[in-house]
């Protein structure tokens, strides 16, 4: 079952093989992975929270989609596939950059990922996969970044990283 895999890469996002995604989690090795931030025609963004049946940071406010490539799937095949499966809808998506991070998670999980940040605009409603996403809403770029700074807990570890990398090319 090579989609519960991720793809494990090195500092420079070379691919060193596969491993089962949660054994990566707990491992805390380096994988790939990717965050899609859609604006609606407003600039607002499209936020999502998290479902409790989440593996980690259920219940927390994140970017509109995020995941992980499945082997041998490339970056812009994945963002589509998952941004259809989470949201329910598709759309035009650039790439602006890539980040990379390590930190613990709740549950003995270490999350650890070269993130590619993708962008798109949008103004279709979400229809989600609860299995995945709770709840979801649009809000503007000053008022999540004063939600972040007055409540950081409330969002996913990777979403104020790259959030704020983000802003200076909206």
């Amino acid at each position: 079952m090579l989609s519960n895999h991720v793809i494990l890469v090195d500092v420079n996002d070379c691919e060193q093989g596969t491993m089962d995604k949660v054994e990566a989690h707990l491992k805390g090795e380096l994988h790939r992975a990717f965050s899609i931030f859609i604006l609606n025609s407003k600039n607002e963004l499209l936020l999502q929270k998290r479902s409790e049946l989440k593996y980690h940071s259920k219940g927390k406010w994140s970017n509109s989609c995020c995941s992980h490539p499945r082997p041998f799937e490339s970056l812009e095949t994945a963002v589509h596939r998952r941004l259809q499966e989470e949201m329910g809808f598709d759309c035009t998506l650039e790439f602006k950059f890539s980040f990379h991070y390590k930190t613990e998670l709740e549950n003995d999980l270490i999350e650890h990922e070269i993130d590619h940040v993708y962008v798109g605009y949008s103004d279709c409603l979400p229809v989600i996969d609860t299995h995945e996403v709770s709840e979801w809403r649009y809000a503007t770029i000053p008022a999540i970044a004063a939600e972040i700074e007055n409540n950081s807990a409330a969002f996913s570890v990777w979403f104020p990283i790259a959030f704020n990398a983000l802003k200076k090319y909206l």
